[in-house]
């Protein structure tokens, strides 16, 4: 049977890895995208072919989402991988990566394999594989980084712990350097660190809390900055939210150093202030920081020092956030809210749109080296159609997944995932409302 073509016409195509924004047209046929631009459609197609007007909205490359923690396997109270990936799909991300945070951790080649296949069978959406760094995510005994990779890690990370023995994180690098392979640190130095549970400061000591400084992360990041420069490797600094941390990785890149740097939304989009009065969905790691770290993570963006925005995802179920704060898990939800508030930047002229999603498509697909996050004949049909624009609520009772440990309960946001595409199929489309 011939693979069926699909025309997308009418639409304003965004591909951040070539900077086209153009009125224009794209087909695929099966899992591929067979053409696009401006000129496509005005002619006659022969054989079978289905036509989607995208009635003027955006069409661009699905997101990939680089950090999700799914639970499963060990927490499916929490999320699965089914639910999970419904949510994505929902929130336009069409390929995510799996923290090796679970139970058993993914630190052995049957449980990558295990991830997966179970994927290939309950997820609408690519979920790709993390591995760990170390055994167990102990920070003790280095894993078989190379073993892992051949089959199918895309990339290691210990998750939110980071790796703070130096010696083993410099033959981390060291052997990474070998194979290619891409770590991930959370950036945190963990004796300063230890205990804290919001941003070290005046907020923390009129609440009572102990804090997490800014220190811990910059001294984290400048340790395997140095180590960098003597291995030769690369690392990308997961979710970095301090000023001190960005101008740190400024340095470093006009160094020729091949470090990359993330945020998460929550890092832009709150600050220390939305704690309240103990709230503990604004718990997370690293912290909400002060207004001025807020706005040095949206001018890191801006100026390109941030690579890649990814949600950060962490489901956790009530019993673990209806607790006095000190005792609540760290934690917030993403995958439906990720596209809306990353699109707050560009509402607000923070940040030109392909900036944006420059850090959401192209940019972790050259990371993780995948052939998606580009409009290009030839590349996977990994599509998501949005509106930037449409205005909306954000409710926790509609999201997909199971956790509701959301800050974002009755934010007004613009933009909207209206249809998601993965290998050239809708696996979600936004109804309309009444």
């Amino acid at each position: 049977m011939a693979r069926r073509r699909k025309l997308y016409t009418n639409a304003r195509l965004l591909d951040p890895a070539t900077g086209l924004d153009a009125k224009g047209a794209l087909l695929t046929e099966g899992d591929r995208i067979l053409d696009l631009g401006p000129k496509l459609g005005g002619g006659s197609f022969a054989g079978d072919i289905e036509v989607i007007d995208c009635q003027g909205h955006c069409l661009c490359p699905g997101l990939i989402d680089m950090h999700v923690w799914l639970r499963e396997p060990g927490a499916e109270h929490q999320e699965t991988m089914a639910t999970a990936a419904r949510a994505a799909a929902a929130g336009g991300v069409t390929s995510m990566v799996a923290m090796p945070n679970t139970e058993p951790v993914i630190d052995e080649v049957a449980l990558v394999e295990f991830t997966a296949r179970r994927a290939v069978d309950s997820a609408v959406v690519r979920i790709l594989p993390a591995a760990a760094i170390t055994k167990g995510t102990r920070g003790e005994e280095l894993c078989e980084l190379g073993l892992l990779a051949e089959a199918g890690a895309v990339a290691f990370t210990d998750g939110d712990r980071p790796v703070a023995n130096a010696r083993l994180m410099r033959r981390a690098l060291s052997y990474a350097t070998s194979f290619d392979l891409l770590l991930m640190q959370h950036c945190e130095e963990p004796s300063l660190a230890k205990g804290g549970v919001m941003n070290e400061g005046e907020i923390a000591a009129r609440l009572g809390l102990a804090g997490i400084p800014a220190i811990a992360e910059t001294i984290m990041l400048e340790r395997d900055i140095r180590l960098l420069e003597v291995t030769g490797s690369k690392l990308h600094a997961s979710h970095l939210s301090t000023r001190e941390s960005f101008e740190a990785v400024r340095r470093a890149k006009q160094r020729g150093l091949r470090l990359t740097a993330g945020a998460a939304p929550h890092n832009f989009a709150l600050n220390e202030l939305d704690v309240g009065d103990y709230r503990t969905f604004a718990k997370v790691k690293p912290p909400l920081r002060i207004e001025d770290d807020r706005r040095a993570v949206v001018e890191a963006i801006a100026d390109g020092t941030v690579d890649i925005i990814s949600s950060a995802h962490s489901p956790q179920d009530p019993e673990n956030k209806r607790l006095p704060f000190a005792q609540a898990e760290f934690g917030i939800i993403g995958l439906e809210t990720l596209l809306p508030l990353t699109l707050e930047l560009y509402h607000n002229g923070s940040v030109p749109l392909l900036k944006l999603l420059a850090c959401l498509t192209c940019n972790p697909a050259r990371l993780l080296k995948l052939e998606s996050g580009r409009l290009a004949p030839g590349a996977p049909a990994d599509l998501l159609l949005f509106d930037p624009d449409s205005p909306w609520r954000v409710d926790e009772k509609k999201f997909r997944s199971k956790a509701k440990n959301s800050p974002y309960d009755g934010r007004r946001v613009q933009g909207h995932a209206l249809r998601t595409i993965v290998g050239g199929e809708t696996v979600f489309q936004r109804k309309r409302e009444a």
